[in-house]
């Protein structure tokens, strides 16, 4: 029987972000950031990030994502490229690939694409 870690590798709290893009936002375009960055909206274009992204529970993105580390709690409709992690919770669904030097897919996540454990993405 697997045993799961009862701790998250990400801060979840809102305070512990820099940035947080909130639930009544629409965004079409290119985001660029070096700071931890909370999306809560719906996002279309591209995300591309020297931090941490955290895809919130009813946040939908439609972009492809490179970024140090991404937690998916929403929903991701395009390639996710983390540096160091790419961890899809429970509740979060991704129809795209992922490429990262670590990958976690927690039980009742959803994902649709390939998967590359790399040391760095391209």
């Amino acid at each position: 029987m697997f045993e799961l870690k009862d701790s998250m590798p990400f801060e979840t709290e809102e305070d512990d972000f820099d940035t947080v893009m909130a639930s009544d936002i629409t965004f079409s375009g290119k985001i660029k950031f070096a700071k931890p960055f909370m999306i809560k909206g719906k996002m279309n274009g591209n995300i591309e990030a020297t931090s941490d992204l955290l895809v919130d529970l009813d946040a939908e993105i439609n972009a492809d994502i490179v970024a140090d580390r991404v937690l998916v709690r929403g929903k991701v409709k395009g390639n996710i490229s983390g540096y160091k992690l790419v961890y899809v919770a429970a509740s979060g669904t991704v129809i795209g690939d992922i490429k990262s030097a670590q990958v976690v897919l927690e039980p009742g996540s959803t994902f649709s694409g390939k998967c590359s454990m790399t040391n760095a993405p391209e």
